[in-house]
């Protein structure tokens, strides 16, 4: 009787003490993460909505909550498509679009392509994977800083290829200024973005069933009709996030047109980000430069809510 009396005490419910510091036990291992959350991201973000309603310039650096109330003024201004500033922010903001596009597309065609021909085992496969992943490894600054050195007019490797050794081009091109800086930009991006596609498109084949292709193969379905039925639909929550994260990663890019174009980008590459930086630290017009960021924090919420009801939708669909 003691035995079950003492057995039946061990099955009984817990001391308050110890249900609270089961449940509490998680929410204190995230705290420090929380708290660096706020201080690195929620903190500044909110500073940087209440500075855009400031007049805040070079006059008031000093003591920034001394700045005059603007109110929606910095916003208007931005907005005001008529007005140089406000033309300025449009042509800069389809710029970031086009780019983006053209960036995120090739991204994702060229590392699905990859993925998808290193399914197949053959000799040198592990080396072929490695270097394919070196422009993703290596950091921002080295790997632009090179590409400035190879987009050089007179040295470069580019026009060295290209003008002098396949003659493609009638005199050697000036890539890091006027309407070529663009596609300059473009492929310094695409070369360090398509190693992610890559890495996210080959771990997720890693989870399509051979035996599928093999059923296909028997059944006389080529390559191409293979990867349309089933690697691109078996891919497809996979591409859902990659597409998001590339979009959202290339469109706030600011690292590479900085160090590839300075501190002043050429017009046919003047992204967003490069443009904010602009406003706010070259011409000394932080309120204006804080509207126009948090503008654009708006706008991506805004893609990203729609493109993320738009695939939900698509994946209920498919579901159904």
């Amino acid at each position: 009787m003691r035995t079950g009396s003492s057995g039946g005490s061990a099955r009984g419910p817990r001391r308050p003490t110890e249900w609270l510091r089961r449940v509490s036990l998680p929410y204190l291992l995230l705290l420090p993460a929380l708290l660096l959350e706020l201080l690195v991201h929620l903190v500044p973000m909110v500073i940087g909505v209440v500075v855009s309603f400031k007049e805040l310039t070079q006059f008031y650096i000093r003591d920034w909550g001394a700045a005059p109330w603007a109110g929606f003024g910095n916003y208007r201004m931005a907005v005001d498509f008529d007005a140089p500033v406000g033309e300025a922010l449009l042509h800069s903001f389809l710029v970031t679009v086009g780019f983006t596009l053209l960036s995120v597309g090739l991204c994702w065609l060229i590392g699905t392509a990859a993925a998808i021909c290193m399914q197949d085992t053959f000799r040198g496969r592990g080396l072929l994977r490695a270097l394919f992943l070196v422009p993703y490894a290596l950091p921002v600054y080295a790997a632009v800083i090179t590409w400035v050195f190879m987009f050089q007019h007179d040295n470069g490797l580019v026009n060295h290829v290209l003008h002098d050794q396949l003659h493609l081009t009638d005199k050697p091109s000036f890539w890091l200024i006027g309407d070529n800086s663009f596609f300059a930009l473009l492929t310094v991006s695409v070369w360090k973005g398509w190693p992610f596609a890559f890495l996210i498109v080959m771990a997720g084949l890693q989870n399509v069933p051979r035996e599928l292709y093999e059923a296909a193969a028997l059944d006389g379905a080529g390559t191409w009709q293979q990867i349309r039925h089933i690697t691109l639909p078996s891919l497809r929550p996979v591409n859902q996030v990659l597409v998001l994260v590339l979009f959202l990663w290339t469109f706030n890019d600011f690292n590479t047109p900085y160090v590839l174009f300075g501190r002043a980008a050429p017009e046919a590459a003047d992204l967003v980000s490069v443009h904010i930086y602009q406003a706010s630290f070259v011409s000394w017009n932080f309120g204006t430069g804080s509207a126009m960021s948090v503008l654009l924090l708006l706008f991506l919420l805004a893609v990203t809510g729609v493109y993320l009801a738009l695939t939900s939708r698509g994946r209920r669909t498919a579901d159904a």
